[in-house]
């Protein structure tokens, strides 16, 4: 149930149907289990709320949903090709120098040689010098050390695309 207090894109959400939110959650973070909690979670009264809700399923995301979300996001320096979220998250590295991409590309490989998945950080905002500051700084990391942040930064960029999937525009 809405009410008045409910901003308007927060209330459109709480009211798609039930196929149509596992979708737009679905581009919001790849996990299933995660998706599925945040459905369960509706309606939410607030912005605020739906965030909470994300946060308590990232919580609880196994290490099987934790790689399922990380399936949805490509490389560092890599935006998915015609995806405006992703180039838009990735915009730090748009107009980084061919050696700082290459160097990426490098640390990406090797961050994944040794994790099993790709570097996953919050890079909206983010310089791409910052974002090799991060992997060079995260990949001597023990893997339960690193498997915690991944979480952490799956939170954040969760919580920054709700925000854009409830914003008042239709």
């Amino acid at each position: 149930m809405t009410s008045t207090s409910t901003p308007p894109g927060l209330a459109r959400f709480n009211t798609l149907e039930e196929h149509a939110a596992l979708a737009a959650l679905h581009e919001v973070c790849a996990s299933s289990a995660w998706a599925r909690r945040l459905l369960a979670a509706r309606p939410c009264a607030t912005v605020e709320d739906l965030y909470a809700a994300s946060d308590a399923a990232m919580a609880g995301l196994t290490a099987e949903d934790l790689a399922e979300a990380m399936a949805g996001h490509p490389p560092i320096g890599r935006p998915k090709p015609g995806d405006p979220a992703s180039a838009r998250e990735q915009r730090g590295m748009a107009g980084a120098s061919a050696e700082l991409k290459a160097e990426m590309l490098e640390l990406n490989l090797a961050y994944q040689e040794k994790f099993g998945h790709v570097f996953l950080i919050c890079a909206t905002g983010r310089t791409g010098e910052q974002m090799r500051d991060a992997v060079k700084e995260r990949i001597g990391n023990a893997p339960e050390r690193e498997r915690e942040i991944v979480r952490t930064e799956l939170g954040k960029i969760n919580r920054i695309r709700l925000a854009r999937l409830v914003e008042e525009e239709a």
